[in-house]
């Protein structure tokens, strides 16, 4: 086995090189980054407690009211039904679509805006207000209504005069 001997001079050196390293690279092993002494945009960003997550308190509560939509609603012997803002006709929707157009063409002072029929809608004018004709499937055939740009059922005496008009037209 060999025995390394080292010399003083050596012993005396090497301590000295790491003294001399640890001095020539400043002091900032010993400190600790504040970010003050940062640029602002190099800052981190500071939030005051309570708005570093969003409030979360309601976020699962359900609403009271259902809405209504204007692809879905309560049809036949619900509301709809009640307030008298429509009417259920035998037969399928697209045939009773057919015929709700035939009846709008024939009353007087109805404007017909669109129509779409894969939405079973009739976009019209009538008496100074604008709403839908719309037809919805029902269990017992079909079911036109009128419907305002909310999908609610539509008031006012325009569109009870339209429904009349269409029901009278085509037998509902």
């Amino acid at each position: 086995m060999r025995r390394i001997t080292l010399s003083r001079s050596t012993l005396v050196a090497v301590p000295a090189a790491l003294l001399l390293a640890a001095s020539v690279s400043g002091c900032h092993w010993f400190k600790k980054d504040t970010g003050f002494e940062k640029t602002g945009e190099a800052r981190p960003l500071e939030l005051p407690p309570g708005l570093d997550a969003p409030d979360t308190a309601g976020a699962m509560l359900l609403p009271d009211a259902k809405p209504m939509s204007v692809t879905r609603s309560s049809l036949g012997g619900g509301a709809s039904a009640a307030s008298g803002s429509g009417f259920t006709v035998a037969g399928d929707r697209d045939a009773v679509f057919a015929k709700v157009g035939d009846a709008l063409a024939k009353i007087q002072g109805v404007t017909i805006a669109s129509k779409a029929q894969l939405l079973g809608a009739y976009d019209v004018d009538y008496g100074g207000a604008k709403f839908l004709v719309r037809i919805s499937k029902t269990d017992a055939g079909s079911y036109v209504s009128a419907v305002d740009p909310r999908g609610m059922p539509a008031s006012g005496e325009a569109p009870g005069k339209l429904l009349a008009a269409i029901k009278a037209a085509i037998g509902g």
